[in-house]
């Protein structure tokens, strides 16, 4: 499944507006359609910050193959119900990493599913991902990078 984004090509930087350096808004993304799926989730995912995997956005229960900028910071949206990124905060927390290290990389991972999920609140990824296990029939990823000034 090909994943892509208008607002950053995959391997670039992302654009300062969708950081915490900028409106840290969450950043236009969409996908190919999985014939099946019922429904799709997306986390976002920095391996390289300092105490391992640091989740940015959690959103699952999406309908349709595409999620527009600016998605509203609450749990329950006309696209999804988001979960508490590692911010602790709901919905999207953009790019911030520490300004002494070099880029680190943001994966969009969107897995498409057989399935709608049941809704939990303040759903982490490590729980989101185990109510996904083997419910997931494709999957795809875009990935951008961040470096702060």
């Amino acid at each position: 499944m090909n994943v892509k984004s208008s607002a950053f090509k995959n391997e670039d930087f992302i654009p300062v507006r969708y950081t915490c350096d900028g409106e840290d808004i969450s950043p236009e993304i969409e996908w190919d359609k999985v014939q099946n799926a019922k429904s799709y989730a997306l986390i976002v995912e920095d391996p390289d910050a300092p105490g391992g995997i640091f989740i940015h956005w959690i959103i699952y229960n999406i309908k349709g193959t595409k999620l527009p900028e600016n998605i509203k910071k609450v749990e329950k949206t006309e696209f999804g119900i988001q979960g508490e990124n590692d911010f602790g905060k709901i919905g999207y927390g953009g790019p911030c990493p520490p300004r002494t290290h070099p880029p680190h990389r943001y994966y969009f991972y969107v897995y498409a599913l057989d399935t709608e999920l049941p809704e939990r609140s303040r759903i982490t990824a490590d729980e989101l991902k185990n109510l996904m296990k083997g419910h997931i029939i494709d999957q795809g990823v875009i990935m951008g990078k961040y470096k702060r000034k």
